[in-house]
């Protein structure tokens, strides 16, 4: 395929200067870590597959206003993070009030026996003996943990990146990804998987 040694943003530049051929291989190059990163939020696959469908219409029409200094992935992410955010608030408007709050009392002191615990090392996500059943665990952890988790570990971003795409302080999504990791050491409680104690 000739798009495959340019990057993103020289496909950016080659949409914009008319190549009908570069978007389709944005979409191809991105299409799966989208729909992932959107059902994470809805936990819902046909939701899922409106977001992700939206959310590239919404990247085709705002094309001119990426700023090639940034990164595309990050970009999309947030669009997709706006797309999903939009769902949700039509389909659930009290859930949404509450969702990826994270900082509330009742939480604190149930993280607060584990907040010394020793932290879980970037293995927790890589293949194991027990990998499914740190993606089981994962997928019982609320929204805003289970997001900043697996964009950090499944999709690679940096945390600088992270709060970029989810329109939120580095401080927080810092908090958040720590007391995802607390939490998945609960759920495993006095038998991790090896990965955990690596």
């Amino acid at each position: 395929m000739p798009y495959n040694d340019h990057t993103d943003e020289q496909l950016v530049v080659a949409v914009l200067k008319g190549d009908k051929g570069a978007f389709p291989a944005l979409l191809a190059r991105h299409l799966s870590a989208v729909h992932k990163f959107s059902y994470r939020y809805v936990r819902d696959a046909h939701d899922a597959d409106d977001i992700t469908q939206e959310a590239f219409i919404r990247a085709w029409k705002n094309l001119k206003k990426f700023d090639g200094t940034k990164h595309f992935k990050t970009w999309l992410f947030t669009i997709a993070r706006n797309a999903a955010l939009d769902l949700i608030k039509k389909k659930k408007p009290v859930a949404f009030s509450r969702m990826g709050d994270g900082s509330d009392g009742e939480l604190d002191a149930f993280l607060a026996p584990f907040m010394d615990a020793q932290k879980l090392p970037d293995e927790l996500f890589e293949q194991g003996a027990r990998a499914t059943e740190v993606r089981a665990a994962l997928a019982t952890l609320p929204p805003a943990y289970r997001t900043v988790l697996a964009m950090r570990y499944n999709d690679n971003l940096k945390f600088r990146e992270i709060a970029e795409a989810l329109g939120e302080p580095i401080d927080t999504v810092k908090s958040k990804h720590r007391r995802g990791l607390i939490l998945l050491r609960k759920l495993f409680g006095e038998n991790p998987p090896a990965s955990f104690l690596a």
